[in-house]
């Protein structure tokens, strides 16, 4: 059985990250994170290395949360209505307006992809997953998680104006 603490501490910045990304919003991530990790120390003890990696079971929690939070709330709003960036310090006044309009143009493109694209991507840049681990968890093919992944970044590149 692996040590509660050294999880907490290997993964705890990439369960924010995914939860963070998918509610949008940090007092409800803090919420949901915190969550998580109770229900992780209380399934400690049935985690099975021989079923999965430990990580693939802790995004299945954090999944469940986050799946959790939105029924919790009524109605469920889109889950990026809120500010974008994660916390990693203050910004800079200067960059205000800039990033606001970034990430209004972002959330605006973010709407035209499917519920399935938008975790996909929350597990790919939110949790820094690979494609193989995500496949794991989602029961994806690993080319699958890859195509669509390819796809949601071509929607947000042609919504933005970027080259691919």
């Amino acid at each position: 059985m692996r040590d509660f603490a050294d999880i907490y501490d290997r993964y705890f910045t990439r369960v924010y990250n995914y939860v963070r990304y998918r509610v949008g919003d940090a007092a409800a991530a803090d919420d949901v994170v915190s969550r998580v990790f109770e229900k992780a120390l209380d399934r400690l003890d049935r985690f099975d290395p021989a079923r999965g990696a430990v990580d693939a079971w802790l995004f299945a929690v954090a999944r469940n949360a986050v799946v959790d939070h939105f029924r919790e709330r009524r109605p469920p709003g889109p889950p990026l209505d809120e500010a974008l960036s994660l916390p990693d310090g203050e910004p800079r006044p200067e960059d205000g307006l800039e990033r606001d309009e970034s990430a209004r143009g972002l959330l605006a493109a973010l709407r035209l992809l499917d519920d399935r694209q938008r975790e996909l991507l929350a597990l790919k840049f939110g949790a820094r997953m690979t494609n193989r681990a995500i496949a794991a968890q989602t029961g994806l093919t690993e080319s699958h998680v890859g195509v669509l992944v390819h796809r949601a970044l071509r929607t947000l590149q042609s919504a933005l104006g970027t080259k691919p």
